[in-house]
């Protein structure tokens, strides 16, 4: 037991780990590179917003203002409608993760993860074919209604297949293709800046992670409990004979997917309602915490404002571009990090490191932001103390690639039993998605108004996820899907939720 009483750490029981397989291997990377959507638009939204192309044909307000005697600034970039830019993505990507919900479970992992690529492919190309606003919308409603489907659909689908015990590890490539999503982004935006065209091709080429997702999709099979769900017990059996080995009897695994389907299809019940019993208490409160803290960690705010955060303390454009693809590299590198120990150390223990560096390095910034900008931010910056920011942001951005960035995938696809995990992942991403929204809407007003304070509001919430972890998160490193049940009732807290319930209750 990890942290006194305040976590399990649960013997593997009823494991079918199978080998390590290169189908599998091959499997979970083409699944994986789903988090490139996502991570391409976080890094090709903030870069754009700072083309000066761009700006004139969509925003001339913020040029003119810019240009101005007396600027402020956290102020410059404060325009309702470039955050509705940005915001409206999530929106859509809201809509569609609780729509996706039941579209994984009545056509499969896979297929909601192709679906979510065409539809963000059209997206791409109505952006970079924009002539006015409503054209430069409407593409990222449609980006985010990809989007909410991949979200939704990919980390159940590496969670399901992998093996337990690599489980963590290969949900991880989630977020690693997110990160190398925001680092291609970065290059791209750096490379077209100087053209008047270079914006066009920067949100038009979000056709290519979009291209490569789906077609990679077509060569891997859907998940092994995805097929049983839908009574396809024979692709089942032959989807297990391709990831676990051919020499490995899959039948057990077969047999019990088979039983804890059954179990779920018992339930009459509107899963949606099934969630909100008690006996799910513990798992419904992770699936709202877990996301909505990830973004209260301020990373999504920083990576899509990066550039023009990095342009406002005095980098300049063409530094503050090129900052940003530094930050991405650098929470790359941490990701895999994470990847190589999340299955040796666990999960609780890269969210309390991770925790403790963020909350350090987002004071700092504060700090230093108020030393050299004044309490007012109209003190020019010295380049030399804006290199600071960006190195106290890089340490900021590898403590969450370790932590928050991949667990954040990884712990409600893992925690659900089989009757609710569509159901439960669909909830957690939608509140990821309504949060970013809020945030992201008003991050750039906040700035403008609390200034430096901006980041220790960051700061303080970071202290309070690092807390509800250490008391709330039960360790599941290794524990297979169907034995997850066994967490709850071991530990401090959650055991008065899941005890006195008849003992099937809270099984798969």
């Amino acid at each position: 037991m990890a942290g006194g009483g305040f976590a399990v750490d649960t013997p593997t029981t009823g494991g079918f780990d199978g080998k390590l397989t290169l189908s599998i291997l091959v499997t979970c990377i083409v699944a994986a590179t789903s988090g490139l959507l996502f991570g391409y638009d976080i890094g090709i939204s903030g870069g754009v917003t700072t083309m000066v192309p761009f700006l004139e044909k969509f925003f001339p307000d913020i040029l003119r203002k810019a240009a101005g005697t007396e600027v402020n600034m956290y102020c410059v970039y404060d325009s309702q409608i470039l955050t509705l830019f940005t915001s409206s993505l999530y929106l859509a990507g809201l809509v569609s993760s609780l729509l996706a919900s039941r579209v994984t479970t009545a056509i499969g992992r896979r297929n909601t993860i192709m679906l979510g690529g065409a539809v963000f492919l059209a997206g791409g190309a109505i952006n970079g074919g924009s002539e006015n606003i409503t054209m430069l919308i409407l593409g990222r409603i449609l980006l985010g209604f990809g989007v909410g489907f991949t979200n939704q659909a990919a980390p159940l689908y590496l969670s399901e297949i992998a093996p337990p015990k690599w489980r963590g590890a290969f949900n991880t490539g989630f977020q690693f293709f997110l990160g190398v999503g925001v680092v291609a982004a970065g290059c791209i935006n750096y490379a077209t800046a100087k053209h008047t065209w270079g914006w066009r091709l920067s949100l038009g080429l979000a056709v290519v992670p979009a291209a490569v997702m789906t077609i990679g999709a077509f060569l891997i099979t859907d998940t092994p409990s995805s097929l049983v769900e839908r009574g396809k017990i024979d692709q089942a059996r032959k989807a297990l004979r391709k990831v676990r080995g051919s020499t490995i009897d899959v039948e057990p695994e077969l047999e019990e997917l088979i039983k804890w389907s059954e179990i779920a299809k018992s339930v009459e019940q509107e899963p949606f309602k099934t969630i909100f019993e008690r006996q799910y208490r513990p798992h419904l409160v992770l699936a709202f915490a877990i996301p909505f803290f990830q973004q209260l960690t301020g990373i999504n705010i920083v990576a899509f404002y990066s550039p023009n955060l990095f342009q406002s303390v005095g980098l300049g454009h063409d530094a503050a571009l090129l900052s940003a693809i530094i930050l991405g590299l650098v929470n790359l590198a941490s990701i895999l990090i994470s990847t190589g120990i999340v299955d040796r150390f666990g999960r609780r223990f890269l969210f309390i490191t991770g925790g403790i560096m963020m909350f350090v390095c987002q004071i700092a910034v504060s700090a230093v932001l108020a030393a050299v900008t004044g309490v007012h931010g109209t003190k020019d910056i010295s380049k030399g103390n804006a290199i600071l920011v960006l190195v106290l942001l890089c340490l900021y951005a590898a403590g969450f690639g370790w932590s928050w960035g991949p667990l954040t995938w990884l712990i409600p696809s893992e925690i659900f039993p089989l009757k609710i995990r569509t159901t439960g992942q669909s909830i957690a991403v939608a509140v990821q998605f309504i949060t970013v929204f809020i945030l992201s809407q008003t991050f750039l007003t906040m700035l403008c108004h609390f200034k430096f304070a901006a980041f220790l509001f960051y700061a303080g919430w970071i202290a309070v996820m690092t807390f509800f972890v250490l008391f709330f998160l039960p360790e599941t490193k290794g524990i297979p899907l169907e034995s997850m049940y066994t967490i709850w009732d071991k530990h401090w807290f959650w055991r008065r939720f899941v005890k006195g319930e008849d003992g099937q209750d809270n099984l798969p």
